[in-house]
C-alpha cells in the first residue's frame, strides 16, 4: 500500500492536520520496496483523489545500460557486461565481481530514485517504487495514474514506459521414454551425475523443500558450496533455516506487484518460496527432481521418479501464487535476481493470455526485453508454449531469443476396463485399485438409489456428491453407478467427493459413466483409493446402461426392486507402454507466432519443439490446491506445456555440463534441429484435433503444431552443425521487423539500429518462416561446425506446395578452427499465388553421420 492510499484510507481532517505540520520535511515510509515522499503536501481535490484510484503499476525504462550491457564508458565504473559472457564465466568466479557490480548497481538506483524524485515533485505526491531493475533492464516498478504513466513516458530520461499485466501458470517415465539411462546420462557417469554444477533458476510459485525430490541427504555425493552461485535463501516460519540444503541452492518470493493489486495474503499466499500451489514444485522436480524417489499414493506404488538433470542445483524464484497467477513486474525481478544471481538456466512455466496490450510489439513487451538481456548474460531461456491448442495463433511466448515448448503425449497409458456379468469387457479409464477378489458384484445406478424426497440444489443424484441422498441399505456392497458430467468440469463436483459419498455408504466401488463425448474428453485419469473406473465413450455408458436395465426389474412406481446387473473392475494402477512416438497434444497452443496485439504473423517459428507434458508425475505439495483431485498428497499427475518446458529445461543442463561454451543459442540449436518429426516406422508425427467423439483425431503434425519435432535428448547431444546468433543478431532482428520503428528498438533497447536494414527473415535461427512471399526471397544462413573433425554435408530438401526451393550451395565441407564457419544460401520463389499455408524441410546429412534439420513455413505467396 502506498503513502497516498493511506492518506486517503485516514481521510479525516485530523489526518491531514497531522500532515500538514510536516510540510516542509521528507516523509520515508519503508514497506516491501523504498517509497519516497517529496517536499510538500497539499490537499488533493476530488478529482484528483478519484484519479488516483485507479493508480496502476508500470515498468519504467530509463536511460543508461543494466549490468548485463555495460561497457564501462563511465568515468569510476567498470565496465560489467564482461562478467556475463561465456569465456568470462568459464574462467572466474563470478563472487571476484560482486563489489564491481555492486558499485554500478548502486549508481543506477541512485540515478532511478533522482529522476522518481524530481517526476514527483511537480506532481507533489509520494510515490511507491516496488522495484528496482538493474541487471536485465534499467528501470524500476512504480505505482502510476494513466496520465502519470504518459506524462513520464515523455520526462528526460525515461525510454519506455510499461504497464503491468497478469501472467498465469501455462516424472517416473520420461527419462527412459527419452532415452537418458543409456544415452547422455552414461556420458556423465549415470544419475549421478547428471546436471552436476549446473543451476536451473524456477521462476514458478515456489517449492516444498521437504519433498524427497529435493532432499540432499541419502544422495550418492553430497551438494558442496556452489561459488558461481550467489543467490541467498529466504527464512520464514513456513521456510525454515536449512530449507535450501544445496539441492536446493537458493530460494527468494517476488510479490511487491501483487500486494499492491491488492490481491494477496501473507498468509494464505505465503510470503516466502514456499509452494503453497504444487505448480512449482511439480515443474522443478521435472527439470531436476533426485532420481529414484518412489511415487506412493495411497498406499499405490506408481514407480520411481527422476527429474531430467537429476543432479542440477534448483534456485527458487517464487513469483506466482495460488489462485492469483503472477504480475509481470513481480516476474520481471525475479528474472532479474536469478541472472545476477548466476543461474544458467531459467525455466519459465508461465505467460500471458494474449499478446500484452499497449506495446508495438509483441518482441517488445517488458518479459521479452529483458529475456533478451538474460540471454545476452549466456543464461538459456525456455517458456511454455501456452495451452490454447488446438487453434492457431494461440502460442504465448513470442521471441526467437527465447526456446518455446509445446506439449507431446508419450506413449504411457493407464488402461482398464469393466467386465459385466455376461461376460462383456467394456473399456474405461483411472488409476484405481480393482474389486476384491475374482467375483462379480452387484451394480446399482444412484438414480435408483435415492431416498424418496431427497434432493439438493447443487447437485444432482447421479452426480453421487452427497451421501444423504442415498439408501445406504441399498447401496451397501455394490458397485454404484455415477455419471461424470459437466459438473465435474465446471460445477464443483469432484471424484475425491465421490469416494467419500461411497465410502460413507459403504459401496463396493464405482462405475462413471459419461452423459457426453465431450465430458468424457474433459476427464484425465486421477489416483483413487477404491476401486474405481471412468467410462469416457458415449457409446460404452450407453452399453452399460443398457445392460444395467436389461438386468433391473422395476415396479409399476418405477422404482427398481431386483437389481440383477454384475461387474467388476479390473486393476488400473498398472501403466502400459505402447512404443508410439510423442503426438502432439490437444491442448498445446499452436502457431503461428504473432508480432502485436492484433495478432498479426511474426517470420517467427513458434512453437520451437514439443516435450513430453500429458499426464507427468511429479512432486507435489500437500497443501497444494492446484488440483483438488491431489489434495494431501506428495505426488500429482499433471498436463500442460508447463510439464513439457522444465523437460527442455533439464536436457539444457545435461547440455551445458558437456558443453560449458555452448551460447544459448547454440543448445537451442542443438535440441530443435535433432528433434524428431518422424516416428520409427518413418510416419511423420501426428497433432491431435478436436473431433466429434471421445478421442481427439490425427492429422501430420506441422512446425505450427511442434516447431521443429518431439525433443530427442541423445541426438541434440551431437549435432555436429549449428545456428549461432548473439545480441545483435537480435538487435538487427527487431530494426527488421514490419511494424517496429528504429527509434522504438532504441528506445527499448538502447542499441541503434544498423544503417542498412535487412529483413527479419535473415536472423539466423533454424527455421525458415515468411508471412508473405511476394516473388523470390533470398534468405542467408550460416552454420557453425562443432566436431573435433571436418565433415563434408549434403542440403536436400522438400518444398513447400506452390514454392520453389533452391540452395547455394548443395554440398559443402564443413571445416575446424577458422573454417568452422559455412554460407548458406536459401532462395524461394513463389510458383503460385495462394494464401494457404504450406511447409517443407531442409535436411543436412553429413559424411560422417551427423543429420540435422530445419523446417521452411510459408503463409501467404504471390507472384510479385
Amino acid at each position: 500500500m502506498s503513502s497516498y492510499e493511506r492518506w486517503r484510507m485516514q481521510g479525516s481532517l485530523v489526518w491531514w492536520c497531522m500532515l500538514l505540520l510536516v510540510l516542509g520535511s521528507t516523509l520515508q515510509l519503508v514497506e516491501l520496496a523504498d517509497v519516497h515522499a517529496v517536499v510538500g503536501v497539499e490537499m488533493l481535490s476530488t478529482t484528483a483523489l478519484q484519479e488516483s484510484i485507479k493508480k496502476e503499476v508500470y515498468i519504467v525504462v530509463i536511460e543508461g545500460e543494466p549490468v548485463v550491457a555495460y561497457n564501462g564508458h563511465l568515468p569510476g565504473f567498470t565496465g560489467t557486461a564482461k562478467f556475463f559472457t561465456r569465456k568470462w564465466k568459464s574462467r572466474h568466479h563470478r563472487a571476484n565481481t560482486k563489489n564491481l557490480v555492486h558499485k554500478y548497481k548502486t549508481h543506477l538506483t541512485k540515478k532511478q530514485d533522482e529522476l522518481l524524485d524530481s517526476f514527483f515533485f511537480m506532481k507533489r505526491r509520494p510515490y511507491t517504487k516496488l522495484y528496482s531493475y538493474h541487471h536485465l533492464i534499467n528501470g524500476f516498478a512504480v505505482d502510476l495514474t494513466a496520465a502519470e504513466a504518459e506524462a513520464l513516458a515523455d520526462f528526460p530520461g525515461v525510454i519506455s514506459v510499461h504497464k503491468s499485466y497478469r501472467v498465469e501458470k501455462s516424472t517416473v517415465h520420461t527419462p527412459a521414454y527419452l532415452g537418458l539411462p543409456n544415452g547422455i546420462w552414461a556420458k556423465l557417469g549415470g544419475f549421478q551425475g547428471a546436471g552436476e554444477n549446473i543451476v536451473i533458476g524456477i521462476v514458478d510459485t515456489g517449492i516444498d523443500p521437504t519433498h524427497p525430490s529435493f532432499a540432499a541427504r541419502g544422495q550418492s555425493k553430497a551438494y558442496g558450496p556452489l561459488r558461481k552461485y550467489l543467490g541467498k535463501c529466504e527464512v520464514a516460519p513456513e521456510f525454515p533455516r536449512g530449507s535450501c540444503n544445496g539441492k536446493i541452492i537458493g530460494a527468494q518470493h517476488f510479490a511487491a506487484a501483487a500486494i499492491q493489486s491488492g490481491a494477496f495474503s501473507a498468509s494464505y499466499q505465503f510470503a516466502s518460496p514456499l509452494d503453497g500451489d504444487g505448480h512449482g514444485s511439480h515443474t522443478a522436480s521435472i527439470a531436476a527432481g533426485n532420481h529414484g524417489v518412489p511415487v506412493i499414493l495411497d498406499g499405490a506404488f506408481y514407480g520411481n521418479a527422476s527429474g531430467i538433470a537429476p543432479r542440477a542445483r534448483l534456485a527458487i524464484y517464487k513469483a506466482l501464487y495460488r489462485q492469483i497467477g503472477g504480475f509481470i513486474p513481480d516476474v520481471v525481478a525475479a528474472c532479474d535476481q536469478a541472472v545476477v544471481d548466476g543461474v544458467d538456466i531459467l525455466s519459465l512455466s508461465l505467460g500471458p493470455n494474449s499478446p500484452p496490450n499497449g506495446e508495438p510489439s509483441t518482441f517488445l513487451n517488458i518479459l521479452d526485453l529483458a529475456l533478451l538481456n538474460a540471454v545476452k548474460a549466456n543464461v538459456f531461456v525456455v517458456q511454455a508454449a501456452g495451452n490454447g491448442g488446438p487453434y492457431l495463433k494461440t502460442v504465448t511466448s513470442f521471441s526467437p531469443w527465447v526456446v518455446t515448448v509445446g506439449a507431446g503425449v508419450d506413449d504411457r497409458l493407464y488402461p482398464n476396463e469393466l467386465t459385466l456379468g455376461n461376460g462383456v469387457t467394456i473399456p474405461g479409464v483411472t488409476l484405481a485399485p480393482p474389486t476384491p477378489g475374482l467375483g462379480v458384484y452387484d451394480m446399482i445406478l444412484a438414480d435408483d438409489a435415492v431416498v424418496t424426497g431427497k434432493s439438493n440444489p447443487l447437485f444432482t443424484p447421479a452426480d453421487c456428491q452427497v451421501p444423504s441422498l442415498f439408501n445406504k441399505v441399498l447401496v451397501r456392497g455394490k458397485l454404484m453407478i455415477c455419471t461424470y458430467s459437466f459438473n465435474f468440469v465446471f460445477g464443483g463436483a469432484s471424484m475425491q467427493t465421490v469416494v467419500t459419498t461411497l465410502q460413507a455408504l459403504g459401496a463396493v466401488g464405482v462405475v462413471m459413466m459419461v452423459d457426453s463425448d465431450s465430458s468424457g474428453q474433459q476427464y484425465s485419469p486421477i489416483p483413487l483409493p477404491i476401486p474405481a473406473i471412468v467410462l469416457v465413450s458415449y457409446a460404452n455408458s450407453q452399453a452399460l446402461l443398457h445392460y444395467y436395465n436389461t438386468q433391473t426389474i422395476k415396479g409399476t412406481n418405477g422404482k427398481a426392486s431386483r437389481f440383477g446387473a454384475q461387474a467388476k473392475i479390473g486393476n488400473g494402477q498398472i501403466a502400459k507402454y505402447s512404443g508410439q512416438a510423442q503426438q502432439v497434444a490437444l491442448f498445446s497452443s499452436r502457431g503461428p507466432d504473432v508480432m502485436d496485439f492484433n495478432f498479426d504473423v511474426a517470420d517467427v517459428l513458434k512453437p520451437n519443439v514439443i516435450a513430453p507434458g500429458s499426464l507427468i508425475w511429479g512432486a507435489w505439495t500437500p497443501i497444494a490446491i492446484d488440483s483438488p483431485n491431489f489434495l494431501g498428497q506428495r505426488w500429482a499427475m499433471m498436463s500442460g506445456t508447463s510439464m513439457a518446458t522444465p523437460h527442455v529445461a533439464g536436457l539444457a543442463a545435461l547440455l551445458k555440463e558437456l558443453n560449458p561454451l555452448w551460447s544459448p543459442a547454440a543448445l537451442a540449436s542443438a535440441m530443435v534441429t535433432t528433434a524428431d518429426v518422424k516416428d520409427r516406422f518413418g510416419q511423420p508425427l501426428q497433432a491431435q484435433q478436436v473431433s466429434a467423439g471421445v478421442n481427439p483425431t490425427l492429422q501430420p503434425a506441422t512446425p505450427f503444431d511442434m516447431g521443429g519435432g518431439a525433443l530427442n535428448v541423445n541426438a541434440a547431444l551431437n549435432p555436429g552443425i549449428i545456428f549461432e546468433a548473439g545480441i545483435q543478431d537480435y538487435i538487427n532482428f527487431l530494426c527488421a521487423t514490419s511494424g517496429i520503428t528504429p527509434r522504438q528498438v532504441s528506445a527499448s533497447t538502447g542499441r541503434l539500429c544498423p544503417k542498412t536494414l535487412g529483413r527479419s527473415t535473415d536472423l539466423n535461427i533454424p527455421s525458415i518462416t515468411i508471412t508473405n512471399l511476394q516473388g523470390t526471397r533470398v534468405i542467408p544462413r550460416t552454420v557453425k561446425n562443432i566436431s573435433p573433425k571436418p565433415e563434408t554435408y549434403t542440403i536436400t530438401w522438400i518444398s513447400p506446395a506452390d514454392v520453389a526451393v533452391t540452395v547455394k550451395p548443395t554440398s559443402f565441407t564443413a571445416g575446424i578452427g577458422r573454417l568452422q564457419l559455412q554460407q548458406i544460401t536459401f532462395t524461394l520463389r513463389a510458383t503460385r499465388a495462394s494464401t494457404a499455408t504450406s511447409f517443407g524441410l531442409v535436411t543436412f546429412t553429413g559424411h560422417l553421420g551427423h543429420s540435422i534439420h530445419i523446417p521452411i513455413s510459408i503463409l501467404n505467396k504471390s507472384l510479385t
